[in-house]
């Protein structure tokens, strides 16, 4: 399959490098030429950890979208979430307009947010699926050194209507994509926005003073921490009920990706799990409030989850006091942007036509 992947940081990184060795031909690009330098001078990308050690050479890495995108069969997009709707209106202006596209992932609503910006350009989205949840664990070390440290063993896909191409597509890249009925199960199945706000703004005072200089899921997880990690936790599952959608636990969906490990019992706690994760371990906090954590996990997770949440009429309180001591900590480091209801064109539907929305055909 040809596979232009959009996003060259560490997910595209690692994208690049899994499908390339599956004998797929991948095309590699970003909008940043100080993020793909290293690949480009390379010819490819210097790689270590779970996906082997080594060198896989990329046929082509470039800042030239319509280079990318040239006979591709799929567009596999591993950007922030915050930039799904700059891609979008940027493929928009490249006319390149019906290409079957992943969101790997999706995070909170970007199924929603992308589809919606072809509609406001009065053009029928492309064929559109999201992952719930990154497929790896990543970082991208100097000298441009991809060190992967895990792999998701499994992930939830949905497509918007009209986006079985997209998720026949999904299916043949990635052997972990478990389909679900609708971008619902997997924008509520967004895991980053449980595990990362509660400990990124209840830290933010040691955040600051260190520059992030401590490990996040082990130093930073502490057990009350875990305590409102829980209680958002039941939010997203509450908010899932209201739409009739039954969603496992944070543990039982971190166990089921990869991140808590499989032969750890639920009776050690949260934290002791999380700590235990090996592709978790090692990683470190944000060093200030531009860091994803926040501008993603806050502005395009948790800010999408609470509009949804008023669509299925459940309270979240723990949600809310979240995002309101998150936008004050952050102050003037807040985003342009945010994913509202607006964005992602379910602004005035209630619960029952937004779940028409995101199963039925829509033409425009």
């Amino acid at each position: 399959m040809r596979v232009a992947i959009l996003g060259a940081g560490a997910g595209g990184a690692s994208a690049a490098v899994e499908l390339a060795r599956k004998g797929h031909e991948v095309r590699l690009w970003n909008r940043s030429p100080s993020t793909i330098e290293g690949f480009a001078t390379a010819h490819g990308i210097p790689h270590a950890g779970v996906l082997g050690d080594g060198f896989t050479p990329v046929d082509i890495i470039t800042t030239q979208l319509t280079l990318a995108a040239d006979g591709a069969d799929v567009l596999l997009v591993c950007l922030p979430t915050l930039a799904h709707a700059a891609l979008a209106r940027s493929l928009i202006d490249a006319n390149i307009v019906h290409v079957p596209t992943i969101l790997n992932p999706g995070h909170t609503g970007g199924a929603l947010e992308f589809s919606h910006v072809f509609r406001r350009h009065g053009l029928v989205p492309p064929p559109v699926v999201e992952f719930s949840t990154l497929t790896y664990v990543a970082r991208v070390h100097s000298p441009k050194e991809l060190v992967v440290t895990g792999r998701a063993k499994s992930v939830r896909v949905a497509a918007m209507p009209g986006g079985e191409s997209a998720l026949a597509a999904a299916l043949a890249l990635y052997d972990c994509a478990r389909p679900v009925a609708n971008v619902l199960v997997t924008s509520l199945t967004n895991i980053n926005m449980v595990l990362h706000p509660p400990g990124a703004i209840l830290a933010a005072a040691w955040m600051e003073a260190t520059g992030g200089n401590f490990t996040f899921y082990v130093e930073g997880l502490t057990e009350g921490v875990a305590r409102v990690m829980e209680s958002l936790d039941a939010e997203r599952r509450a908010v899932a009920r209201g739409f009739g959608i039954h969603l496992p636990s944070l543990f039982d969906e971190m166990q089921a990706v990869g991140t808590i490990e499989c032969n750890v019992d639920s009776g050690v706690g949260l934290v002791a799990a999380i700590r235990g994760g090996v592709a978790n371990r090692t990683i470190k906090a944000p060093g200030g409030f531009t860091h994803r954590y926040f501008q993603e996990d806050l502005w395009y997770g948790l800010k999408p989850f609470l509009a949804l949440a008023a669509i299925a009429r459940v309270e979240t309180r723990c949600a809310g006091s979240l995002m309101h001591l998150g936008e004050l900590a952050a102050g003037p480091y807040a985003p342009a942007g945010q994913r509202t209801a607006i964005e992602m064109g379910i602004a005035g539907l209630d619960k029952d036509a937004l779940l028409a929305f995101v199963t039925e055909s829509v033409d425009t």
